[in-house]
C-alpha cells in the first residue's frame, strides 16, 4: 500500500519518494518492519495465549526435558503470519501475480494449520484436523498455484536466442591484449514454458514437456499437466516436512530462515537480467518482487526465534509449520528452482524420510517376524538424537549448521555444470 502512495508521490516529484522504486530499499524496509512486528506483537500474543490457557499438551515419550514444555503457549504461528503479510501488503506491488500467489499460500495453509491447532486445543482432540483434510487443502493449493502459473500472462521465461542465419550480426569485442574477437549477436524471446532449473547439467535446464515427448500433439499442454502434478506433490511434501521438523525449540524456525535467505538470493538473480545472464540461468521477469516477500519471511522467522529459541516461550504449532513449508515450496516453484529443494530443504527431507523408513521397516519386520523392529530409536530424526543423550540446544544448533551448508551448496550449484 505504501508502494502505491510513494509511486504517486514520485510522480509529483516529491524528493525521496523514488526510493520506493528500488527493490533493495523496499526489501530492507520489509525485513525491518517484519522484525519489529514479530518482536512487538510476540509478547502480547504470548500473554493472550497464556490467559486463554492455550498451552502444549505433552505426551510421555521418555524424552529429556519433555515435561518442561507442558503448558507452553502454542498457536504462535499467528505471529509469523502477521509478520509476513503486513510488510508485504505495505511494501510489495500487489498487482504482481507472484506476490498474490505467495499471499494466498501463506493465508491458506495458515488457516488449515490454525484449524488443526484449534481442534487440538479448544476441542481437546489430540488428533486435530483429520489428515485427509490437511492433504486435501495442500492438493487444492498446489492445483491453484499450477493452474495460475499456466494461465497468467505475467508468467513467462525470457530466453536468450541466437539470431537466425542471415540475421546474425557480429559484435566486435575488445579483449585483453587488444585482441578482437567476434561473437554472434543474441536476441531475447518471451516464452510460456514448463522449463525449470536442474543442477549439475550443462545448461541447467529441464523441461517437463520432455517427459511426454511421445505425445506429438498437445505436448506442451500435457507438459503443464505434469508440472501441476509435480507442484501438488512438492507443496504437500515440503509442507509436511516442515511440520515434522517442528519438534524442538527453534529447529524449524531457524532452518526456515536459512532457506528463506537462499530463496531470496535466487529470486533476486532470477529476476535480474544482468545477474541471470552472468550466471547463465533463466531470467524470469517480475520475480524480483519476491525479494520483498522473502525479506518479510526472513524477518518473521528470525523475530519469532526471539521467543521460540530454547527454552521456548511459545510454539508455532501447525499454524506456523504448515505455512512455512508451503511458502518455501511455492516460492521455489515460482522461481523454477523446485528441483533444488532436495538439497536446499535437506533437513526437511531427512526428517520426513526418517519417519517413512521407520514406519515402513516396522511394518515390514512385524509382517515377517511377528515383532516390529525400528531403524531409529525414535522418529523424526531429531528425537533419535535426543534418545541418544544429545541436549536439545546442541541438536538444534547442529541442524542449523547443516542447513547453512546445504544453502551454500544450493547456491553453488548455479555454477557447477
Amino acid at each position: 500500500m505504501l508502494y502505491y502512495l510513494f509511486e504517486y508521490l514520485n510522480k509529483m516529484n516529491v524528493p525521496g519518494a523514488g526510493l520506493f522504486s528500488y527493490i533493495s530499499f523496499r526489501s530492507a524496509s520489509a525485513l525491518i518492519t517484519s522484525l519489529i512486528i514479530s518482536m512487538i506483537i510476540g509478547k502480547s500474543v504470548i500473554r493472550w495465549l497464556q490467559r486463554m490457557q492455550i498451552g502444549e499438551v505433552v505426551r510421555n515419550l521418555g524424552l529429556e526435558g519433555q515435561y518442561k514444555k507442558e503448558g507452553t503457549p502454542s498457536m504462535g504461528g499467528v505471529i509469523i503470519l502477521s509478520s509476513i503479510v503486513i510488510p508485504v501488503l505495505l511494501f510489495a506491488d500487489l498487482t504482481n501475480v507472484y506476490i498474490l500467489l505467495m499471499l494466498l499460500t501463506t493465508i491458506w495453509l495458515g488457516s488449515i494449520g490454525f484449524l488443526d491447532d484449534y481442534i487440538k486445543i479448544f476441542k481437546k482432540n489430540k488428533e486435530g484436523l483429520a489428515g485427509k483434510f490437511k492433504i486435501a487443502g495442500q492438493i487444492i493449493l498446489g492445483l491453484v498455484v499450477g493452474v495460475v502459473l499456466y494461465t497468467s500472462d505475467q508468467v513467462y521465461v525470457r530466453e536468450k536466442v541466437p539470431l537466425r542465419e542471415g540475421e546474425i550480426r557480429q559484435a566486435t569485442l575488445l579483449e585483453p591484449g587488444n585482441k578482437t574477437t567476434k561473437k554472434p549477436a543474441y536476441t531475447y524471446k518471451n516464452i510460456k514454458s514448463t522449463i525449470t532449473t536442474i543442477p549439475f547439467v550443462k545448461n541447467h535446464e529441464f523441461n517437463y514437456s520432455w517427459l511426454v515427448g511421445f505425445l506429438k500433439k498437445n505436448r506442451e499442454f500435457w507438459g503443464w499437466v505434469v508440472f501441476v502434478l509435480v507442484t501438488i506433490f512438492i507443496v504437500t511434501a515440503v509442507s509436511n516436512g516442515a511440520n515434522l521438523t517442528d519438534g524442538l525449540d527453534g529447529l524449524a524456525t531457524g532452518v526456515s530462515s536459512v532457506i528463506g535467505v537462499t530463496l531470496g538470493i535466487l529470486a533476486y538473480v532470477s529476476g535480474n537480467m544482468v545477474f541471470a545472464d552472468y550466471l547463465n540461468i533463466m531470467f524470469i521477469p517480475y520475480t524480483g518482487e519476491l525479494v520483498i516477500f522473502a525479506s518479510s519471511f526472513i524477518g518473521a522467522t528470525i523475530g519469532f526465534l526471539w521467543y521460540n529459541a530454547y527454552p521456548a516461550q511459545v510454539f508455532m504449532g501447525d499454524t506456523g509449520s504448515l505455512s512455512l513449508g508451503g511458502i518455501i515450496a511455492v516460492f521455489a516453484i515460482i522461481i523454477r528452482k523446485e528441483l533444488l529443494i532436495p538439497i536446499l530443504c535437506g533437513i526437511f527431507l531427512v526428517e520426513s524420510m526418517s519417519v517413512i523408513l521407520q514406519v515402513a521397516y516396522f511394518k515390514f519386520t512385524r509382517r515377517r517376524t511377528g515383532t516390529g523392529k525400528r531403524i531409529f530409536l525414535m522418529a523424526p530424526l531429531h528425537h533419535h538424537y535426543q534418545m541418544k543423550g544429545y541436549t536439545e540446544p546442541k541438536i538444534v544448533t547442529r541442524f542449523w549448521i547443516i542447513a547453512i551448508m546445504l544453502a551454500v551448496i544450493t547456491v553453488v550449484t548455479l555454477k557447477i555444470r
